[in-house]
């Protein structure tokens, strides 16, 4: 059992004093109450804040609520090819993702937009009913503006996940409370959804606190927003906007994880194995009583497992590596290397029972409490850590200053990590200053697809490069990057034009007529 000062249990906030409570899974978000009625004192307000932590965006990364699909975030990457779902003939969004064929699918596809929508805009609504009244509450001036900065965070994090997947959406900062209001938007252009979304974010540094997440309560802070912060500019393209960002988390107390050796002490396994490092920057949280982490251990593994635990009835690849993407590695390449990011075998020391297979299985969500006694996942999942910052960082400023030694180095200490042999910080420092600024930043790509995968970042930077990788099929860590639209993916589809966004649901479509549906994607 974990033993977090977590204070952010809404039952806690709602019945008891704030100091009181242990834990943030408490909750009890009491969503039939209107929410204009729900914001009278300070307790109300926390409560009502601190659902959104368990709510919209970060549920679509953290939450694997089914056996046989991963969370929502981990099927855009399957656009590329490069990822599969095993048991894709059941979960149809997989394999429509993979050929690219949501166009004609559409009716499928939508039943999980649907879901995406609806739950990301009721967080914007409660965000949007804490930015509206918190202001008029007499409560502590400093946990009142805590609270707005967190639910900022949260409106901009939402707006974010939705302008991604389907480009100009409607744009509401008024609580909407009854049915009386007006419900229905039209769509709003990217551009104006983007500035409310970085004037939230800028908003939420200023005012949360500067501490590591992993140190506050699970609490946001100033650093998390800074994150988002410098993903949204990058997203943009706006490189000296998210260079001025990321330095902030930079100059934090984040810093990367260092490997003790090579084996289970690696990096990698201290990231699996642990919740609180100084390199998680935002994760989101599980216990085993209160919220445990659903299916994740079994996503290690294909569905043979069965065979050698007892403790879970299924196993799926629900996000598959396939061979082809195993290539981004070079064979020095620590991540690679078996029980580091992914793994081939596996012999459980209760019972002597051995799992092997011909594709890779990811040791990353791998989980051996969970999955040798008691069923139940406790390891909290990252949305941002600190290697993405060093990344960012490397990008940004080799697009705005250039390629020195200072951009070199954010981008040597990954590939430093990731080095069986031993290079170091400088010698990889050396070599990469002297590249220039294009080959450079393609160099930072290739190591944000070796680094980042199992986090779902994949997709948004083919759609912020507008760029593909061309992983070779036979030269290990050769990757080449062309024009998107046009490209074609690893299972052999090409990319359209109207690949680039995913469908409005169906039925938001039927809800609100002022919406229009995305090219080619159905309608009815």
């Amino acid at each position: 059992m974990k033993t977090r000062n977590i204070l952010l249990g809404v039952v806690c906030a709602g019945v008891l004093s704030l100091n009181s409570c242990d834990k943030f899974l408490e909750e009890d978000p009491r969503s039939n109450q209107r929410l204009d009625s729900f914001y009278q004192n300070a307790a109300q307000a926390q409560e009502n804040v601190n659902t959104l932590y368990r709510m919209g965006a970060p549920v679509r990364y953290g939450v694997a609520a089914s056996a046989y699909i991963g969370p929502s975030a981990s099927v855009p990457p399957m656009l590329t090819g490069y990822f599969t779902n095993s048991y894709e003939g059941q979960e149809l969004i997989a394999q429509y993702s993979r050929l690219l064929s949501r166009q004609e699918n559409t009716r499928i596809v939508s039943n999980t937009m649907n879901g995406i929508w609806n739950e990301s805009y009721q967080a914007i609504n409660i965000a949007n009913g804490a930015i509206n009244y918190i202001p008029e509450i007499e409560m502590d001036e400093a946990l009142s503006s805590r609270l707005i900065g967190e639910a900022k965070f949260f409106r901009a994090f939402n707006y974010f996940y939705l302008v991604k997947m389907f480009g100009a959406i409607p744009l509401s900062t008024t609580m909407y409370s009854s049915l009386e209001d007006n419900l229905y938007l039209p769509r709003t252009a990217e551009e104006q959804v983007y500035a409310l979304i970085e004037a939230d974010l800028k908003e939420a540094v200023d005012v949360l606190p500067s501490s590591m997440f992993v140190q506050s309560g699970y609490r946001l802070t100033r650093y998390v927003a800074a994150m988002a912060l410098a993903n949204v500019y990058l997203q943009q393209g706006k490189y000296e906007d998210a260079a001025d960002a990321v330095q902030i988390v930079i100059d934090s107390p984040h810093e990367l994880t260092l490997n003790e050796d090579l084996a289970m002490n690696s990096a990698y396994n201290k990231l699996r194995t642990s919740d609180d490092l100084p390199e998680v920057i935002y994760s989101y949280e599980f216990d085993e009583t209160i919220s445990h982490g659903g299916w994740w251990p079994t996503y290690a593994f294909s569905s043979s497992a069965v065979s050698v635990f007892g403790t879970y009835a299924i196993f799926e690849r629900v996000y598959g590596p396939t061979n082809r993407f195993l290539n981004v590695y070079d064979e020095q390449d620590l991540r690679i290397q078996p029980n580091q990011f992914y793994h081939w075998e596996y012999t459980n020391p209760n019972n002597g029972q051995k799992w092997s297979s011909e594709v890779a299985g990811v040791w990353y969500y791998f989980d051996e409490t969970a999955l040798l006694t008691s069923g139940r996942s406790t390891k909290d999942r990252n949305l941002y850590r600190y290697a993405e910052a060093l990344l960012i960082a490397a990008e940004a400023n080799a697009r705005t200053i250039g390629v020195n030694n200072v951009t070199a180095g954010y981008l040597a200490q990954i590939k430093a990590r990731a080095d069986i042999n031993g290079k170091t910080v400088a010698e990889y420092t050396s070599e990469l200053e002297g590249m220039g600024v294009d080959a450079f930043v393609e160099e930072v790509w290739k190591e944000r697809l070796r680094e980042l995968p199992l986090e779902f970042k994949m997709w948004d930077d083919c759609l912020r490069t507008q760029q593909f990788p061309n992983i070779s099929a036979s030269q290990k860590g050769h990757v080449t990057f062309q024009p998107l639209v046009g490209a074609t993916n690893a299972s052999g589809a090409t990319f359209k034009e109207s690949d680039l966004l995913w469908p409005i649901s169906m039925d938001e479509l039927q809800r609100n007529p002022k919406l229009t549906q995305n090219p080619d994607y159905q309608v009815q």
